[in-house]
């Protein structure tokens, strides 16, 4: 038994901080802003695990990482085995340790954490996840043979990844159906590469492969072919995962002006499109001078980071409500105030302004103010009367978030979807109202985190496994 002195002495060492690009400097390129631990301070932040008897830890991962065992395996140096130990049940760790929020999730379970700081679960597994790579050791699993059972997936996102990871090592013949031109969803039109480097995407998505996964890009599911056609071509099951990415938009006048873009198109125009490296890739982008975000997410705040590197002078957020209500991670607010987003809180927008040749000039807001919680748990913002004040801008992002694409259910059979358009399950593993047929992540929840998605992808594996096995007959 460990000696209860020396346990207590690592439970008061402090949390190792990760080394940053200055935000004076990174505002300049698109590298990645985090520049990861040592070996040395990774073995140090691992000791801090006082590997407990039950690891709470382990109940707010979505996905089942036996995190004790991985961060033991790092604080002895054995920084294979630990990434060995990660992806038993995460195939994709190094996106992982990147945008998962940790800190509501494995991290805020954490036994140090109801006393000091926790355990930096995040890091140091993008840690393990970077080093397997980055040594060239990354070794295949023994794949079982082929079980005679073929599984479509729609949609290359995190969900759909994560699924097709499962049911490959399970011994499913696994075909991903991705409607762009590239796997990953919105780990490569979303989010931005200086929190995400598509290098490490895209290696994620070569591992797959080389576990037997097959991607099939440029395929609209729905369009090129039907649910009910891949069910006429011999798959036994189909999951879909195609998230939530349709834009949405606020409907107040002057939002037709050029000038004003949804998230989705200015984030894919940057990122899958490369459109940062022009002249090198060919997509245009409007680099605004004066450049305001509308919404508190994520996704808002990798717009107007974006906007900043493009060039903006003046980049704005906002939102509705004030900082404590920001749904975005804490560190991406915190990294957008170091890097000098302008936070316009407490004040929501009422019309766009445009000159004669139709672009946008400028944002009318009215100052908002706190009432009672809504069915969110926030409290409901209520407009000032008469406080409105015009904010002077040339680009507009709007970021308030996104709704359901409706090609797939709208071209499936049997399948039922809610008001909203998401498609309804009977639980959590995903079973739709069609036979045969699953969904999970964005298109199931809405607009949620990867690691959902990913957890959802994982309980349906299980749930199509199980189906699948007592099942003899091809879905109709």
């Amino acid at each position: 038994m460990e000696n209860e002195p020396k346990k207590k002495k690592r439970e008061k060492l402090p949390r190792h901080k990760m080394p940053e690009q200055q935000p004076l400097e990174r505002i300049k390129n698109f590298n990645e802003v985090p520049l990861g631990y040592s070996e040395e301070t990774a073995m140090a932040e691992a000791s801090r695990c006082i590997q407990c008897k039950k690891p709470t830890c382990v109940t707010g991962c979505p996905v089942d990482v036996d995190i004790p065992a991985f961060v033991k395996l790092i604080s002895e140096g054995k920084f294979i085995e630990a990434a060995h130990k990660l992806k038993e049940t995460n195939c994709l760790p190094a996106v992982c340790g990147r945008v998962c929020p940790q800190e509501d999730q494995c991290e805020k379970f954490c036994i140090l954490a109801k006393k000091e700081e926790s355990v930096a679960i995040g890091r140091l597994e993008r840690f393990a996840a970077d080093y397997e790579r980055n040594s060239g050791q990354v070794s295949i699993p023994e794949i079982p043979a082929r079980n005679g059972k073929k599984i479509a997936v729609i949609g290359a996102g995190p969900s759909g990844l994560t699924i097709a990871g499962d049911l490959i090592k399970l011994g499913y013949d696994v075909t991903v159906y991705e409607a762009l031109h590239k796997a990953g969803g919105v780990l490569v039109y979303g989010i931005p590469e200086f929190r995400l480097p598509k290098s490490i995407v895209e290696a994620e998505v070569r591992y797959l492969e080389k576990l037997g996964v097959k991607i099939e890009t440029n395929s609209v599911i729905g369009r090129l072919k039907t649910v009910d056609e891949l069910f006429d071509e011999g798959f036994h099951a189909v999951y879909i995962a195609v998230g939530a990415g349709a834009p949405v938009f606020m409907n107040i006048p002057g939002e037709n002006a050029s000038g004003i873009y949804s998230a989705n198109e200015y984030l894919t125009r940057s990122n899958l499109m490369k459109a940062y490296l022009f002249p090198e890739y060919d997509t245009p982008i409007v680099r605004g001078k004066n450049v305001a975000v509308i919404g508190g997410g994520n996704v808002a705040m990798d717009s107007v980071r974006t906007a900043l590197r493009l060039g903006a002078e003046n980049a704005y957020i906002i939102y509705r409500r004030t900082e404590v209500e920001m749904p975005a991670r804490i560190e991406e607010v915190h990294h957008a105030q170091q890097e000098g987003v302008q936070f316009k809180l407490l004040t929501n927008p009422v019309e766009y302004i445009s000159d004669k040749n139709g672009w946008v000039t400028g944002v009318k807001c009215i100052r908002m103010e706190l009432g009672e919680p809504d069915a969110s748990g926030r409290r409901r913002p209520v407009p000032v009367k008469d406080s409105e004040f015009v904010i002077d801008v040339d680009t507009v992002v709007v970021a308030v978030g996104t709704m359901a694409n409706p090609i797939v259910p709208a071209t499936t059979k049997g399948l039922e979807t809610n008001k909203q358009g998401y498609i309804i399950t009977k639980d959590e593993k995903g079973e739709t109202t069609r036979k045969g047929v699953y969904a999970g992540g964005d298109i199931v929840t809405g607009s949620a985190t990867v690691i959902l998605a990913m957890g959802a992808g994982r309980k349906a594996a299980g749930a199509i496994h199980e189906y699948l096995l007592g099942n003899k007959e091809t879905p109709s």
